[in-house]
């Protein structure tokens, strides 16, 4: 028997029965050699991991635009707390962990620089629309390597609907929606605490009562509320105290944090960058990487114009704003 196989059988004998199992699979667009050692989804995982847009998340905005200390989130170390509090739960509720941490790793992929100020200004400018987690599943599908990464059904599902109005296929799926929001509201609590924007006093009472008073508090009561209202069921899901708690602690970041704050002053100068570049590029193709501009003979030049940009970290979008735009002798 393979290694695989091996792990295939314990997948069977000890997860949950509602748990996604990798032979059990929907499979993949182009069907594959299985390997020897590795189930679907453990390698579905490391495709992931391995990307060149994986890597690109360390240089990408989650809230503070080009932050001056080393300690703020970026997209990437988001993505791997996300990582972290999914499998947490998935390995409590018994689903399968190789699935959940695949989906985690993947979620973020096509998020934008400059964070969701890059995504909004992408969505009005160009005529196909933008969302991130459509983008993602772009990325997965298409844009990486020559032919995208071929993952399987409930990876590519997952990482779909980890947003928005369709509530994903698995169990495993839906725990990141849960992982995805307790982390970024905790860690930008965290990071706007540290940036001076809000302090733990600050936040609504009748939200920490139930939660905690502090981050670690908050995630790890979080995590153990959807652990005890889910298990032994074919749901993933909070109780309504906690279920409220959490969506009202959002809400207050939206208005003391997300929207009008100092962590946002440059939001502007960021989106005007990226109308810059897509306007000037999308007129001279010859400024598309000529990985993008291969695209150009399976898509219009919007869409490949888009996927360039959307690609882009921070650093390299401000990079060829400087091209482009600034004389030399300006530097």
């Amino acid at each position: 028997m393979l290694i695989r196989e091996e792990l295939e059988k314990l997948e069977a004998d000890v997860l949950s029965p509602y748990a996604a199992k990798s032979a059990e699979s929907l499979g993949r667009e182009h069907e594959e050699k299985e390997c020897e050692v590795r189930t679907r989804f453990q390698r579905d995982r490391d495709r992931i991991l391995y990307s060149k847009a994986f890597r690109r998340l360390k240089h990408k905005t989650q809230v503070f635009l080009s932050p001056e200390g080393d300690h703020y989130r970026t997209r990437l170390t988001h993505t791997l707390e996300v990582s972290q509090i999914a499998r947490t739960i998935a390995k409590s509720l018994r689903l399968n962990e190789d699935l959940t941490e695949a989906i985690s790793l993947g979620h973020d992929l096509g998020h934008t620089p400059f964070g969701h100020a890059g995504e909004r200004v992408l969505n009005e400018i160009c005529p196909h629309g933008f969302k991130h987690n459509e983008q993602s599943l772009r990325v997965v599908d298409i844009l990486e390597k020559d032919n995208g990464l071929n993952l399987t059904w409930e990876v590519r599902n997952g990482i779909l609907n980890h947003t928005g109005d369709t509530i994903p296929s698995t169990l495993e799926g839906q725990i990141i929606r849960y992982a995805d929001r307790i982390a970024y509201i905790n860690h930008d609590i965290d990071d706007a605490i540290r940036g001076g924007i809000i302090s733990e006093d600050s936040l609504p009472k009748e939200c920490t009562n139930v939660l905690g008073n502090n981050s670690s508090r908050r995630i790890n009561n979080m995590i153990v509320n959807i652990i005890n209202n889910s298990k032994g069921k074919n749901t993933v899901k909070m109780n309504s105290e906690f279920q409220g708690a959490m969506n009202e602690l959002r809400e207050f970041m939206f208005s003391n944090v997300y929207v009008g704050s100092k962590a946002k002053k440059d939001e502007m100068k960021a989106q005007n960058i990226i109308k810059e570049l897509y306007n000037y590029i999308k007129e001279r193709p010859d400024f598309l990487s000529e990985e993008a501009a291969k695209m150009l003979q399976y898509s219009d030049i919007d869409r490949v114009v888009c996927d360039y940009i959307a690609g882009m970290t921070d650093r390299y979008a401000v990079k060829k704003f400087y091209e482009i735009f600034i004389p030399e002798s300006w530097h």
